[in-house]
């Protein structure tokens, strides 16, 4: 199986290291503000992310019409936005939007980056 970045395998499980992982920056990711960081490991199908938000800096609202994504905050402060409710986060929670489900994530603090990881996996 091809990969589109490092990985390591050790007895047989793999060990993904997001350091080894160059640092994507997007510009107004799904529509949102400011711009988006993250180390993304993708194996064709699926991703997981170590990502972070600056403060006034978004994800866009946008609709999982064929994954589902679970966001675990880590540090920082979050909002949610999911369907048609809004929903606040701190580190430690996760945030799940199922397929066929509709989300944002906003940096919630002024003063603090809010760094997560995510999982998107492909249905």
């Amino acid at each position: 199986m091809s990969y589109l970045c490092k990985h390591y395998k050790i007895k047989g499980s793999m060990i993904i290291d997001f350091e080894k992982i160059e640092l994507s920056v997007v510009p107004h990711f799904k529509g949102g503000e400011g711009e988006t960081r993250s180390h993304t490991f993708f194996d064709g199908t699926n991703k997981i992310m170590r990502g972070m938000l600056k403060p006034g800096c978004t994800i866009g609202y946008h609709c999982h019409e064929t994954s589902s994504e679970m966001i675990f905050i880590i540090s920082g402060e979050a909002k949610c936005l999911y369907d048609d409710r809004e929903e606040l986060l701190k580190p430690g929670q996760c945030h799940y939007c199922p397929k066929g489900h509709s989300h944002s994530l906003i940096n919630a603090s002024a003063t603090e980056d809010l760094c997560y990881y995510a999982v998107v996996p492909e249905q």
